[in-house]
């Protein structure tokens, strides 16, 4: 077995920069490794330093000021095109949007794999898949920092799951780590050197250390820095950094936000008393220097251009109108989400439903998403959007002419009511419209009061001695029937409804606060016909490190309606009535969302009662499933038309007409697994035991998992809905040959390509994604049955053929040797296998690499 040792790589400072260093005195080098404030560097105007902004995030860039931003989709949305130029496109609309807010630093994308699908943040990251997760990545960060705009590639690493995501430990071995957590951020190292690297809040117990992230200098400085020769900032998760000489040693560059926090506070003494050197604090601004100047930031004295030849510096952002640049992301945006639509099934071909010479149709649009579409996940990469489309008006005008139109919700997704409208209330003490507001020292006696006439949930920049909030109001109920009311926190809380309590809450929080914030509020339902409601909670306010003192309360109230039952019945009605159904179903901020993990993978409410219900009553009905992560579809089999929408950002309705009526081809591929019950899901939770999560499954990530249970035979667990990979699009296809050729150039290692040629046998010009997947030798080291090994994406004219070239990278042959701490290429005979899923493989191509030699070295 041949083996590739690993080398480290050492960063020589540039000159220029290290002269720069030589001015700058010990308070100054501290102040520059610790945040200035929640989103920007310390400047240094001397020598010429600005400060560097950052933004999240992986949806949009929302910048420091707030203002509104281009909402992409979700990031799941992005790699289920598989389409590398579409990812490079969405990385020059990120530099773009990073510019359009003055960021220097977008903190984005997610590499993390989606190893559970109950992962909170699932649908931020790319795919399940490293090889798929490293290739979009790539392409997008590559596309961003061409154009002077750095990314900040995270969570590095094994940072899967929300639940005790600051404290818990992932257990992984060597091989899991290399093979495919790391896998990813290797690749973006050595293909494009990301300018930051964000360390997760997680530890990790690998590597011979168990230790936080930050503190874990196996990974961050023999690894990340040394092993791969990495020369940017690595940079912490927002209020991660717990300690000074540890994270100091364990190779954290800079410590966000500030000035506070534990750096803030202690690294100067630290620096001064010896116990941290002045060449380990000089390597840490040595890097922030390299990233300001990448960025544009740093103007070196006696350059040409003004600033000492930083790659921002070279570029010139030519001045385009707001509007010409709104359009232009507006319809990349558009094809984007268009793209990414997966076809389930279409077994009766209802996609598109406007053929040529249509006639006018009558369509039921139904499903809570069909009247308030989930755009965005929840969480930090939140963006309010420049503008968004709604799937009834832009379907309502793609129709042929005369068509009608029938838009029903049908369903209820969520269970919190909506939003309290603060003018039905009155200060219950000055009688003035809106809501009393107190604050209350920690003895209960009161700082401040007032009455405040907006609340969007949120209090902000409280003063520091206050310890609670107490917010009272009369609320008028002017509509007959039952209403609901209630209040959303965290922390220390008593939520009184007409003097009775509702909700009661006694463990403090001032760290880990749910972003959403209370994903299940209490409520009190309110019988009476009409008349008013006394609301009075006392919330904490909460004391972060970094984010200040804020309180989180959102007030909430359902006016009475009608009933669930008459809802469904009414858009079943509508269904029966139409000469095509859309059901338009799906997730909510309630369950996707940065802050915690989903207890299961049902769809909320009554949705999958609606889809029932619905497909009886008219056999020509198309489903839609708005959601960026895996949620069980329990009907699929008794529907004839399904299709995945993502969760779309904005341009959710015109990039579902798109689809709906021909104008795009929903040309996308499931970038993880869809499993048909929860019991089979391979990884069902991340809950750590004993503050750890261990990753026992190894390698088998996603559908190697899956793979591996039905090589496994009858006994195994039952296949998934639909495998990893999978989309019909809307023409079909035959696989017609496959060759294997190695390519050698220079002294590059030599690559082999699969040349495939398909054939398009449908009547319309269609994409396909081509994959190929890799299965090991006999007798070699414990692997996965079959893996990802290359993709790529061919447009075919109808009836046409081509030949598509699929790259396959010599680490797909590759394990990594734990022993010898290298990779090695086990020898024997490899199978390839093409296709248009992990579960529908068309060619097969056999591979020898015989001992000693590496692949490409003769082999055949």
């Amino acid at each position: 077995m041949s083996s590739q040792a690993v080398t480290t790589q050492a960063v020589t400072p540039e000159p220029e920069l290290l002269r720069l260093l030589d001015q700058l005195s010990v308070e100054e080098k501290v102040s520059l490794v610790v945040g200035a404030s929640m989103w920007t560097t310390t400047g240094v105007p001397r020598i010429g330093l600005e400060p560097v902004v950052l933004s999240d995030g992986p949806v949009g860039v929302r910048g420091p000021n707030g203002g509104t931003s281009a909402m992409f989709p979700a990031p799941s949305a992005l790699a289920a095109t598989w389409d590398l130029e579409l990812a490079r496109r969405a990385g020059v609309l990120f530099a773009a949007e990073a510019r359009r807010h003055g960021v220097d630093v977008v903190l984005a994308p997610q590499v993390n794999l989606q190893r559970t699908p109950v992962g909170g943040r699932h649908f931020e990251c790319y795919s399940e898949d490293p090889h798929l997760t490293a290739e979009i990545a790539v392409a997008l960060v590559g596309a961003a920092q061409e154009r002077g705009v750095g990314m900040c590639v995270k969570h590095y690493v094994a940072n899967d799951s929300e639940t005790e995501r600051t404290r818990y430990l992932a257990r992984l071995d060597e091989r899991t780590l290399r093979e495919a957590y790391l896998a990813p951020f290797e690749r973006l190292v050595r293909d494009v050197n990301p300018w930051s690297v964000m360390g997760a809040y997680n530890g990790a117990d690998t590597e011979g250390l168990a230790a936080p992230l930050l503190e874990h200098r196996p990974l961050v400085v023999d690894l990340l820095k040394e092993e791969w020769g990495y020369d940017g900032l690595f940079v912490s998760d927002w209020v991660a950094t717990q300690s000074v000489v540890p994270a100091v040693r364990g190779g954290l560059d800079l410590q966000m936000p500030g000035p506070d926090g534990a750096w803030g506070d202690g690294l100067l003494d630290a620096v001064r008393s010896g116990e941290v050197a002045a060449s380990e604090l000089d390597d840490k601004v040595l890097r922030l220097l390299r990233l300001a100047r990448r960025t544009g930031r740093l103007v070196l004295p006696g350059s040409a251009d003004g600033n000492g030849g930083g790659v921002g510096a070279h570029l010139v952002l030519q001045a385009v109108p707001d509007q010409a640049a709104t359009t232009a992301s507006s319809e990349l945006l558009r094809e984007l989400a268009a793209r990414s639509v997966v076809v389930l099934k279409d077994d009766a071909g209802l996609v598109p439903l406007v053929q040529e010479g249509a006639r006018p149709l009558r369509v039921a649009l139904l499903g809570p998403a069909a009247v308030e579409p989930f755009f965005q996940g929840g969480g930090s990469s939140f963006v309010q959007p420049d503008h968004l489309t709604y799937p009834a008006d832009e379907l309502r005008a793609a129709l042929p002419q005369g068509s009608e139109l029938t838009v029903l919700a049908g369903a209820r997704a969520l269970h919190n009511p909506p939003e309290l409208d603060v003018d039905r209330c009155t200060d219950p003490v000055t009688g003035q419209p809106g809501l009393r507001v107190e604050l209350l020292a920690a003895d209960g006696s009161t700082l401040e009061e007032r009455t405040a006439r907006e609340w969007t949930g949120w209090l902000e920049d409280v003063r520091p001695d206050a310890d609670a909030v107490r917010l009272r109001a009369t609320v008028r109920l002017d509509e007959p029937g039952a209403h609901e009311l209630g209040v959303g926190t965290v922390g220390v809380h008593r939520v009184l409804v007409d003097d009775a309590e509702v909700a009661t809450g006694a463990t403090r929080v001032d760290e880990d606060v749910v972003l959403s914030s209370g994903h299940n509020h209490p409520i009190a339902a309110l019988a009476q016909a009409s008349g008013t409601a006394d609301l009075d909670a006392t919330v904490q306010v909460v004391h972060a490190v970094g984010y200040g003192h804020f309180v989180r309360a959102a007030l909430v109230h359902r006016l009475p309606g009608s009933s669930a039952a008459a809802e469904l019945a009414a858009a079943v009605d509508a269904a029966a009535a139409a000469d095509v159904a859309v059901v338009l179903v799906g997730t909510t901020a309630e369950v996707e969302s940065e802050g915690y993990d989903r207890p299961d993978l049902d769809l909320p409410g009554n949705q999958d009662e609606l889809v029932r219900r619905v497909a009886a009553a008219n056999p020509r009905t198309v489903v839609v499933v708005n959601a960026g992560a895996p949620v069980l579809l329990p009907w699929l089999n008794d529907v004839p038309t399904a299709l995945w929408g993502w969760l779309p950002g904005q341009e959710a309705g015109t990039a579902l007409a798109d689809v709906l009526t021909g104008a795009t081809e929903p040309s996308g591929r499931l970038p993880w697994t869809l499993p048909a019950r929860f019991e089979d899901v391979p990884v069902p939770h991340a809950r750590p035991v004993g503050g750890v999560v261990d990753y026992t499954e190894g390698t088998d990530v996603g559908y190697r998992a899956w793979e591996r249970r039905l090589a496994a035979g009858p006994d195994g667990a039952p296949a998934p809905a639909v495998p990893f990979g999978h989309g019909l699009g809307w023409t079909t296809w035959e696989y017609e040959d496959a060759v294997l050729a190695w390519g050698q150039s220079h002294d590059a290692p030599a690559t082999l390509t699969a040349y495939v040629t398909v054939r398009n046998t449908g009547s319309r010009a269609g994409r396909e994604v081509v994959q190929v997947y890799v299965e090991a030798p006999a007798g070699g080291p414990s692997r996965p049955v079959r893996w990802l090994g290359g993709f790529a994406v061919a447009d075919v004219p109808a009836m046409g053929s081509a030949t598509v070239r699929v790259p396959v990278p010599t680490r797909a042959l590759q394990v990594w040797d734990p022993q010898a701490k290298g990779w090695t290429t086990p020898p024997g005979t490899y199978r390839l296998r093409t296709g248009r899923s992990v579960a529908d493989l068309r060619l097969t191509n056999e591979l020898t690499v015989r001992p000693g030699e590496e692949p490409g070295a003769g082999n055949q």
